[in-house]
């Protein structure tokens, strides 16, 4: 097991009018175990944040008071006017986009010191997920207006409609060795588009709303409400290949393949990660860990991501931390300060020197703790070091110092 500080969750005001929330909470209205205390789930909340939305304006919060950037990370400008809903780097450079809940997907290019705004696109309702093209020319970005819009970005083209579900739409992903688009709706289905065609190739359905959703091809892992994890091979891409029971015992927050494709990480509201091989073989490799949690307080696991070169990963969660750990080693590799409000996404730029981190109220702890007198929302760039992102780093380390430390007690006892 992970040797962990942890941090708090008491998870959004549940609500069961749209099954989803903005940053975590549809499954939220899943049972507490008898003696334990109260959860609000992540997706629910995504859920409570959407009904919510439709009868207020602008949601979001922050204190100004607080110091929103104890990390020194730089910080992009402008930001949005409310919550981020996801972030992603371009795969061809450092071309930053985050979709949010004021209905809006902006990109910025990230030049050394600098952040600079260059486009951005409405849709008609709040956005809750993007995803780039292989070839990094095209954005594909879908939410709660039902449809995925597709943006040729770098060419200054138009948006198109090239998807449509019957409920909002919670993820989304770019295939490249299919050459299509996949999504995952509320609806309980999954869809693939080919985006010439109005209609999909292919609907799967699913046996609850989705939350979560990672490729790695020819790997792909959907999670669920009732924490249902369905496992595809993308070489047949219309039947399951597997469909398990999440490790974790509340909602499913997010998902994020193994780079070799040989199982995947699930993050949960309860502030627990599961590490899952699909091996049958390798199955004694599996275990949870806790994270973001201190004392009694717990805090959802909103973002799991893989380092693109040393294969580690980082975490990010409700109680406003970012961390970055070796499952191999089973080692948390580095801890970060803890930002005043939550962290709802991160993601790594294509060649990992860069981790991109949102704050900003996730409603986990409901609308009683939002002011909009104070609201803001913060994205920053954090530089990872090698020191503490590199697996052999750490073993190389102990090598180094094991005959110091034997020389040190020697001379200590004498």
């Amino acid at each position: 097991m992970f040797t962990v500080r942890s941090m708090s969750l008491r998870r959004r005001l549940l609500c069961r009018r749209l099954g989803h929330l903005p940053c975590s909470a549809s499954s939220a209205c899943q049972s507490t175990p008898p003696g334990s205390s109260s959860i609000f789930t992540a997706s629910i909340c995504d859920l409570f944040r959407f009904s919510l939305w439709k009868e207020m304006a602008t949601l979001t919060g922050i204190n100004a008071a607080v110091n929103a950037n104890p990390n020194k990370s730089f910080e992009v400008h402008p930001p949005p006017s409310d919550s981020v809903s996801s972030l992603n780097f371009s795969p061809k450079g450092n071309y930053l986009v985050a979709t949010s809940w004021d209905n809006q997907v902006r990109c910025w290019e990230i030049l050394a010191g600098s952040s600079q705004p260059k486009a951005s696109i409405s849709h008609d309702q709040p956005v809750l997920c993007s995803t780039w093209k292989d070839d990094g020319t095209t954005l594909f970005s879908g939410g709660c207006d039902k449809l995925v819009k597709m943006w040729p970005l770098m060419s200054g083209g138009q948006p198109t409609q090239v998807a449509a579900h019957d409920a909002p739409i919670k993820e989304v992903a770019w295939i490249e060795q299919l050459n299509c688009l996949v999504t995952g709706s509320w609806d309980k289905t999954l869809r693939y588009w080919d985006t010439r065609q109005a209609q999909p190739v292919h609907t799967q359905q699913l046996p609850e709303r989705c939350y979560a959703l990672t490729v790695r091809y020819p790997l792909m892992v959907v999670g669920t409400a009732d924490r249902n994890l369905i496992v595809f091979n993308l070489q047949n891409p219309q039947t399951e290949f597997k469909r398990i029971l999440s490790p974790l015992k509340y909602q499913t927050r997010c998902l994020a393949a193994f780079p070799d494709q040989q199982g995947f990480l699930v993050g949960s509201i309860e502030g627990r990660v599961g590490v899952h091989h699909l091996d049958d073989a390798q199955q004694s490799k599996n275990f949870t860990f806790k994270c973001h949690r201190e004392g009694n307080e717990i805090y959802s696991v909103n973002s799991l991501n893989f380092h693109p070169v040393h294969h580690t990963f980082a975490t990010a969660g409700s109680d406003g931390a970012f961390n970055f750990w070796d499952k191999d080693s089973k080692q948390r590799l580095k801890a970060m300060s803890r930002c005043p409000l939550p962290i709802p996404c991160s993601t790594f730029n294509q060649d990992g020197s860069i981790f991109a981190y949102a704050v900003c109220y996730d409603w986990s702890k409901g609308a009683e703790n939002h002011n909009p007198a104070t609201a803001k929302t913060y994205i920053y760039l954090h530089t990872p070091q090698v020191v503490y992102l590199s697996k052999c780093s750490h073993s190389k380390l102990v090598v180094l110092l094991k005959p110091l430390l034997v020389v040190l007690i020697t001379l200590l006892c004498v």
